[in-house]
C-alpha cells in the first residue's frame, strides 16, 4: 500500500511509516504543499497512492467526479502526533486494506471506522 500524507498531518509520520515498510510520502516532501486538492487527487491516481487527510474536500471532489480512485483515509481525530498517527494508520491498513485496494473512502473517528466504496453516489 502506498500513502500520501496531506498538509496538516505530521511530516515525520511519513518517515516512521517508511520505517515500517509502508511506502509513504508527505506532500511537503514532494513539493505539493500548496497545490490544489484536485492536483493531489490526480497525482495519487497516477501513483496508485491512498490519500491520508484531515480535509473533507476530497470526499466532495470524488463524489462530484464519480471516480473510483484514489482511495482516501480521512482522519477525524484532532491533535494526533506522528507516533499516534502511525499506530492508527497501521490499524486502519490492517483492517481496510482490501477495500482501499479496490477503491474506498475510509473515515476514521475515535473508536469508529466508516468505509464507503467508490464511486460515491450523490443522493
Amino acid at each position: 500500500m502506498k500513502l500520501l500524507l496531506d498538509q496538516g498531518l505530521p511530516r515525520s509520520a511519513a518517515v516512521l511509516l517508511r520505517n515500517f515498510g509502508i511506502d509513504t510520502f508527505h506532500v511537503g516532501e514532494i513539493g505539493m504543499s500548496s497545490v490544489a486538492d484536485m492536483d493531489i487527487l490526480i497525482h495519487c491516481r497516477q501513483e496508485m497512492r491512498v490519500i491520508v487527510t484531515l480535509d473533507a474536500d476530497f470526499h466532495a471532489l470524488l463524489a462530484l467526479s464519480g471516480a473510483i480512485s484514489p482511495s482516501i483515509i480521512r482522519i477525524r481525530i484532532e491533535g494526533l502526533r506522528a507516533e499516534g498517527l502511525v499506530e492508527l494508520l497501521r490499524k486502519v491498513l490492517e483492517e481496510c486494506s482490501e477495500e482501499l485496494e479496490l477503491g474506498a473512502m475510509v473515515t476514521v473517528q475515535i473508536n469508529r471506522l466508516r468505509i464507503r466504496r467508490l464511486p460515491l453516489v450523490i443522493d
